[in-house]
């Protein structure tokens, strides 16, 4: 199974445009617990805290595909450097002025989310001009998956472990340092450099413009509010059962179903088209979501935890190979970039809409909003199957004409 995985990491290039990207990521992944916590740290209040960190999401979302669409324009290091350097200064800004000004405080974060730069769509439209064989495009996407949930298992530790060795203001500071240094680790690589953008048709929708592309985001928008939910529902199932350490359990057992799923899913070839094959997998993984709302005990529970996140990985992973095939030319890191969009304000929308639930009916009926999100993706991906059957380009197109490092520069680029 592993064999795959180590073939691509020995190519060169790889390891360390993964490396980076995750470690330039880790900013994004963690700066939830870790503004929740410099806020309380500073005499803060919940309400504050949250309202800042969803002002930080909010920007993220608006920032990521305009910041595509101008690294499809402009290449990588021009944008995807000054962009880490900006969030960064605005995360510090926050640190070292605290919550006082509270209107200096939403600023930095406006700053800092709208700036972050958009690795995780980078990295995508890189993979094809690294490696040599499609089959090992699809096997990167699917490691990139698995990558990213170890990302956000590993970084909320990172948080803690600098606030208990220095303070919340130092951690939050050391940890878009280590963003910047991840960020300018890709820009520097000879990939990087070299990558070029498809020339594009101007089009002030740019990437919107493909109706494949739509049906995508909005069925990754429910998937995205399917998560959401599930982290809500999980802290109040956790509270019904009178022990912290449970949410936890349940989240880390998400964690490790999405893990091995996306091992499997990676290890080998699919047959049939990704359209169909995302079909399959949003289905299972909407099946897998209906038993969180028997709610049983504890150790039943993360069983269904586990199960709930087999799927997860593979859908995203499928998702990446269906989005290079239906974003038009030129547009694949803003493409790229407006899945990731979709997929956050669904899952701030699910956390938003799972609280009432849960004051309305309990944990169970958090789960059931959960539920209802998988279900709404899958429906979405139903009712558009025409639409998504019908690419505008194909995969091997895609790893040509969008990644190909060989083709000649436009002009202006160095």
């Amino acid at each position: 199974m592993a064999a795959g995985y180590l073939e691509i990491l020995r190519t060169r290039h790889a390891a360390r445009l993964l490396v980076g990207t995750l470690t330039g990521r880790l900013p994004n992944a963690t700066a939830a617990i870790a503004v929740v916590l410099f806020v309380r740290a500073e005499g803060g209040g919940y309400s504050l805290a949250g309202a800042l960190t969803a002002v930080y999401g909010v920007a993220t979302a608006a920032g990521q595909p305009l910041l595509g669409r101008a690294v499809d324009l402009h290449g990588q290091p021009r944008v995807m450097l000054p962009a880490s350097v900006a969030s960064a200064l605005g995360m510090a800004v926050l640190a070292f002025s605290g919550i006082d000004p509270v209107a200096v405080a939403y600023a930095a974060m406006v700053v800092a989310g709208f700036c972050t730069p958009p690795l995780e769509g980078g990295l995508r439209a890189l993979w094809p001009s690294v490696l040599t064989r499609q089959d090992q495009v699809h096997t990167a996407y699917a490691m990139d998956a698995i990558a990213q949930e170890v990302m956000f298992t590993v970084g909320p530790l990172l948080v803690t472990l600098g606030i208990a060795l220095w303070s919340p203001a130092t951690a939050l500071v050391a940890i878009n340092v280590l963003g910047v240094l991840g960020a300018l680790s890709v820009v520097l690589s000879e990939p990087s450099r070299a990558w070029r953008s498809a020339p594009r048709e101007a089009h002030w929708l740019g990437a919107l413009r493909s109706t494949g592309l739509l049906a995508l985001l909005g069925s990754f928008f429910f998937v995205g509010l399917a998560l959401g939910a599930i982290i809500v529902a999980a802290s109040a199932y956790a509270d019904d059962h009178g022990r912290d350490a449970v949410y936890g359990w349940l989240m880390a057992a998400n964690g490790l179903g999405a893990l091995l799923g996306g091992l499997v899913y990676g290890a080998r070839q699919w047959a049939g088209t990704p359209e169909k094959r995302l079909i399959s997998l949003v289905a299972l993984l909407a099946v897998g979501y209906l038993p969180l709302m028997l709610v049983p005990g504890v150790v039943p529970m993360v069983g269904l935890a586990v199960v709930s996140g087999l799927f997860l990985a593979p859908c995203i992973a499928c998702a990446f190979i269906v989005v290079d095939r239906h974003a038009p030319r030129g547009t694949v890191t803003e493409a790229f970039s407006w899945l990731v969009t979709a997929f956050g304000v669904g899952t701030a929308l699910g956390t938003a809409v799972a609280g009432p639930a849960v004051e309305l009916g309990g944990s169970a009926a958090s789960f059931a909003v959960a539920g209802g999100g998988g279900a709404a993706a899958l429906l979405v991906l139903l009712t558009t199957r025409r639409v998504l059957a019908a690419p505008g380009r194909t995969e091997s197109v895609a790893a040509v004409d969008q990644n190909d490092p060989t083709r000649a520069a436009e002009p202006g680029f160095s």
